[in-house]
């Protein structure tokens, strides 16, 4: 560990011969002299340290929480998962809190994208959203029906990718890809895949459950991913089935 403060060189040195025991002191002289300071700069120097001190204690740091934009808020949105033969309402339907099988959050401000009953029917997307700033900022679910339980993580992802083309150049493309498997508090599995891509980044969560297989997206470009990082992971993470 370096040490902070050296030791000031010895007033009084010692020097001495094998040769003779004769020992010669000699005392150093100042460094710096004060004989002739001038008390008027002495006066006019303290002052000036008074006040820059007093300036420094009185000065209010700036608010790290003032610099930090704060997240917007959110609407919980209900997914019905409903087959493209019974796909009609469009987000005015007052019973979908009830026979929700899904929700997540949506940022405040984003717009819905309506979903086609071919859309719906061919690679099973449900419910899409974006940022009408950016709109390949966004999230949205698809799902597929006869899944009991998830295959392997590798195979999930993989059998995701087919069906979307988006998902494959990210996916082709991707620096780094990582997934886990989590459980919530009722014990359900969810595999939660990470994919850095080259110019995209992509959060994506999928789970089983009455029957079906579910899979919430949260994409966006770099930029947007590193400006909106915690809004993004907020969002991925709101993802649940219900009922």
């Amino acid at each position: 560990m370096a040490t902070i403060f050296s030791s000031p060189p010895p007033i009084f040195s010692s020097s001495s011969t094998a040769t003779t025991t004769t020992t010669t002191t000699t005392i150093s002289k100042p460094l710096i002299s004060f004989k002739h300071q001038h008390p008027l700069l002495s006066t006019t120097l303290t002052a000036a340290t008074a006040a820059a001190i007093a300036t420094i204690l009185t000065t209010s740091p700036p608010s790290i929480a003032a610099e930090s934009s704060p997240s917007p808020p959110y609407n919980l949105y209900y997914g019905t998962a409903a087959s493209a033969s019974n796909y009609g309402g469009y987000g005015g339907n007052s019973n979908k809190k009830d026979s929700a099988e899904y929700i997540y959050d949506v940022p405040e401000g984003w717009k819905e994208r309506l979903i086609s009953k071919v859309e719906k029917g061919t690679n099973g997307t449900d419910s899409e959203f974006y940022n009408p700033k950016k709109k390949t900022e966004k999230e949205y679910l698809t799902y597929l029906s006869g899944f009991r339980q998830l295959a392997p993580k590798d195979a999930v992802l993989n059998n995701l990718a087919l069906s979307d083309v988006n998902l494959q150049d990210i996916i082709g493309t991707a620096d780094n890809v990582s997934s886990e498997e989590v459980r919530d508090e009722k014990g359900q599995v969810y595999y939660v895949y990470e994919i850095d891509g080259v110019g995209y980044h992509s959060l994506i969560s999928v789970t089983c459950a009455n029957n079906k297989l579910y899979a919430h997206f949260v994409n966006a470009p770099t930029p947007e991913w590193n400006r909106d990082k915690d809004v993004l992971t907020h969002v991925h993470k709101s993802f649940k089935t219900v009922g």
